[in-house]
């Protein structure tokens, strides 16, 4: 076979059960995909090493359990925000230069305990802070798509962009992503490939480094609604080490992917037809509802009031989470240490130390998160962000009590801008781009992006459903039924 890195996991798996590749062929592929992709910038700690160990031993594994999990010697890039042992793990900031982890993450470990093989890390932004992977220490990560026949280097989106971008590129056959505010489904939407992210408490959080802990989920990033399914399966678990961890059994995702929506009733919020909204999301959101009532989908309109509050809501209580997990990086027990002067004591050390560790991005949100958690201000800023989140979440829990199944949105306000193209805007347009997606980490449901059409440039656009908590398997079943009626197949064309 050739071209084994173009291969999903599903296609993957049944080629290394039909003895017509082996997990050993299928890494070698991908390691020379990711050794031509430099220009992409999307692999930043690579693992050869380990990838061909881990390869033969899922060779072995296959040759000898005709059970073999389904990840077993499918080669995946794992983000930089997930804890690897005995590898870089630096949350894509200068701080954590030099740490290496002397543990597994709860969910990396799975992937590894189902066979998995692990190409190496890949980029993202600082701490998980951004939409366009403009952050990272490592420089921006970029987009495999491109405008026509313009050569702009455009966003592969944040903070998963490496992840985005790798997967989009065929160097891994998928990835691990996180998703605070739209981390995983943004820069899924934005490169052509499917994300989702999970219920909260779904997968472990432990091990991955954290941004702002009521809201980070784990999840995977994928070319195809099936592949989301096996992946999703082998990183979901009870974990005691996680307290926000469900002990819920994990379903068999796959399976549950019948495809069929006769009968279902897809929402449709008036809220999220947002003013100044491009007419070519306006015009994918109005093809996704007439392909789901095609299907045999009932389509009702729903409201979710308290929409138009949820990105300040988010920006309150995200820095206001960071600022505090944060607080841990203080150049005494791991990662940078600043060059002190004579006579510096322990308060200058912080100081340099975080003003060299940390980027822009971060410094920003941690000073707006410090701010807001500040006496005089806790409850004007905090407090009440606590409570619109609620009312978010019961927004939603009203909707599906009337009987909705999953609700359909616009995943991104826009296809992948360039590079450089925000950086003097108002800090705020940036985060613009989780208008779409944050409300489903502030109600912690479950939510995924799937790509369904192009824009007038031909990038890239995605749609999004989101599903009732703990109910992935049903939600990805309608993810696999749009899938299947958008019959996006297309793939960027190799600039790199």
């Amino acid at each position: 076979m050739s071209d084994l890195n173009k291969l999903g996991l599903a296609e993957a798996r049944d080629a290394l059960r039909a003895g017509e590749t082996t997990s050993k062929e299928l890494t070698e592929a991908c390691l020379t995909a990711i050794d031509g992709a430099g220009a992409l910038n999307a692999f930043v700690h690579r693992t050869p090493e380990i990838a061909m160990e881990q390869a033969t031993q899922a060779d072995a594994r296959l040759k000898s359990d005709k059970e073999a999990p389904a990840m077993c010697g499918l080669p995946i890039g794992i983000k930089d925000l997930f804890c690897t042992k005995g590898v870089p793990s630096q949350a894509g900031s200068r701080i954590l230069e030099g740490f290496l982890p002397e543990y597994e993450s709860t969910v990396s470990q799975n992937l590894f305990d189902a066979g998995a093989v692990m190409l190496g890390k890949l980029n993202m932004d600082e701490f998980a802070m951004g939409s366009s992977n403009e952050t990272s220490v490592y420089g921006n990560a970029v987009n495999p798509w491109r405008r026509g026949n313009d050569d702009v280097a455009l966003t592969p989106g944040g903070s998963s962009g490496g992840s985005a971008a790798a997967v989009a590129a065929d160097l891994c056959l998928a990835a691990t992503g996180t998703d605070t505010g739209g981390s995983i489904r943004q820069p899924a939407a934005f490169t052509g490939i499917t994300g989702i992210k999970p219920t909260y408490g779904r997968c472990s959080r432990w091990g991955v480094v954290a941004f702002a802990s009521s809201l980070d989920q784990a999840g995977p990033m994928t070319k195809s609604v099936r592949d989301a399914a096996i992946m999703l399966e082998a990183m979901c678990s009870y974990d005691a080490k996680d307290s926000t961890s469900a002990e819920l059994p994990v379903p068999n995702f796959e399976a549950a992917l019948t495809g069929d929506v006769r009968g279902k009733k897809i929402g449709i919020p008036k809220e999220y037809r947002m003013e100044g909204m491009p007419e070519e999301i306006e015009t994918l959101w109005a093809d996704g509802i007439a392909m789901m009532k095609d299907a045999g989908a009932d389509i009702v309109d729903i409201s979710l009031p308290h929409t138009k509050y949820a990105l300040p809501a988010y920006y309150v209580i995200a820095p206001a989470e960071a600022s505090s997990n944060l607080a841990r990086y203080d150049g005494v027990r791991y990662g940078h240490r600043a060059r002190l002067d004579h006579g510096d004591g322990i308060t200058e050390m912080y100081e340099k130390t975080r003003a060299e560790g940390f980027g822009p991005e971060v410094q920003r949100r941690v000073m707006i998160g410090t701010y807001v958690l500040s006496a005089g201000f806790y409850d004007a800023y905090y407090n009440r962000a606590r409570k619109v989140r609620s009312l978010i979440k019961k927004d939603f829990e009203d909707v599906f009590a009337q009987g909705i199944d999953c609700i359909l949105t616009p995943a991104t306000p826009s296809a992948a801008f360039g590079l450089g193209e925000m950086a003097d805007a108002d800090p705020v347009q940036m985060y613009l781009n989780d208008v779409f997606t944050v409300t489903v980490n502030l109600a912690g449901l479950p939510g995924i992006a799937v790509p369904t059409g192009t824009d007038r440039q031909g990038l890239p656009l995605g749609l999004q459903l989101i599903g009732r908590p703990w109910e992935e398997a049903d939600l990805l079943s309608s993810a696999y039924a749009l899938e299947t009626a958008a019959g996006f197949v297309a793939k960027p064309d190799k600039w790199w």
